[in-house]
């Protein structure tokens, strides 16, 4: 029996922050994929390897968890002020759907430099040495990110002494703003409340602090569900009814937030929105041994993703940490110890994580410009990505 032979498409595998995805520029994807529809999410699923019922990812380029199980799009950007626009697909790791619904913070520090290097941003912004701005358009959100990428000798600079907890080898920094980060939308507070009490059937009720800034997301006190704020992964990844209560809290509170009509449809939308619990200050010991101290940090906070413990904080959710720290009144400004504040040191499974943000009140509604925090990028692998001609 004849068989369609593997295709190849040209891809960058690349680490962003503590996440990793497989890159590509649109215009080298098959012309059927380079549209949204079946045939594209047909295509991601097949790269990454999924889905996977033995969730490995043995037959694809994903690592198996939410944060390595990533795709990216970009294109040169046809907007005015803007220089790219990057399209972010989360894969399911175990069920055959790719999420658009929102972005991914940490390999948006990896945008700029795969922007560059491919050629989607004009020469003439890029210096001989010093940093390149580079002005990203997030299409999944419609938000502005601008990413600072250090140049040498012409060319993206990704070595140097930058550490980020999370990440076991240090590069070189990457500042990356996210301008505007609320909801595009909707109000940042979708009930119009800093602080929600969300009734979660079968669980219970919970204060909840449901904020659209970065991603949507659901916070908690880590108090009131039974723990400290200090958790790493196992005590929670290995716990099922732990993560059944999550998913039910997540679905219940997307449901308040507006962005499901039914709490059914939560199973549809794994990437959003998150759920994190929030705790003042304590000591622990990091994943990889590291001691910090509640002296070192204004808050902890976990945070769930595609139905995991996250091992580190994902970008989007230190977004909407550091957004609604600097509004008073919130969980996670009352967690940080309240008052006014214009950054936030947050510890977090692996380490700890400093984000600032400014927030202003006008006319009764809180706005926050931009959030700010640094990240690090670097290119893995280069060359092609091969599937099945039949995939798609």
């Amino acid at each position: 029996m004849t068989r369609v032979p593997q295709i190849r498409i040209p891809a960058t595998y690349m680490r962003g922050g503590t996440s990793k995805g497989v890159f590509f520029n649109l215009s080298d994807l098959p012309q059927a994929a380079q549209v949204p529809g079946e045939a594209r999410d047909r295509l991601l699923l097949r790269v990454i390897g999924s889905p996977d019922p033995y969730g490995k990812h043995t037959d694809g380029m994903g690592g198996a968890t939410s944060s390595t199980s990533k795709t990216v799009i970009l294109e040169k950007s046809s907007r005015p002020d803007h220089d790219v626009d990057y399209l972010f697909g989360q894969v399911s790791i175990d069920k055959p759907f790719v999420d658009w619904s929102g972005n991914c913070g940490n390999l948006t520090a990896a945008v700029g430099s795969f922007a560059i290097a491919s050629g989607l941003v004009d020469a003439q912004r890029i210096p001989g040495n010093g940093i390149a701005v580079v002005r990203i358009w997030q299409a999944n959100i419609g938000k502005t990110i601008i990413a600072h990428v250090p140049i040498t000798n012409g060319e993206v600079q990704e070595t140097g002494d930058f550490e980020l907890d999370g990440v076991t080898f240090p590069a070189a920094e990457v500042q990356v703003e996210f301008i505007d980060p609320a909801d595009a939308e909707g109000a940042m507070f979708p009930t119009g409340n800093l602080v929600d009490d969300l009734d979660v059937p079968g669980v219970g009720t919970f204060r909840a602090t449901l904020i659209n800034a970065g991603i949507p997301t659901i916070f908690l006190d880590a108090d009131a569900i039974g723990y400290t704020g200090t958790e790493l992964q196992d005590a929670i990844n290995g716990d099922s009814g732990a993560l059944s209560m999550f998913e039910t809290i997540r679905a219940h509170g997307a449901l308040r937030m507006g962005l499901i009509k039914d709490v059914a449809e939560a199973a549809g939308r794994q990437h959003t929105p998150k759920v994190a619990f929030v705790a003042p200050p304590r000591d622990y010991l990091a994943s990889s041994g590291k001691s910090i101290g509640a002296g070192d940090i204004d808050l902890n906070v976990r945070a769930l993703s595609m139905g995991k413990l996250h091992h580190a904080m994902m970008g989007t959710a230190a977004v909407a940490i550091g957004t609604a720290a600097a509004i008073p009144g919130t969980l996670v400004n009352l967690a940080a110890g309240g008052g006014d504040r214009n950054s936030v040191t947050f510890g977090h499974p692996s380490g700890t994580l400093k984000v600032g943000a400014a927030a202003s009140r006008k006319d009764g509604e809180w706005t926050v410009d931009k959030v700010v925090m640094s990240r690090s990028a670097r290119v893995l692998m280069e060359g092609w990505v091969r599937i099945p001609g039949d995939t798609f």
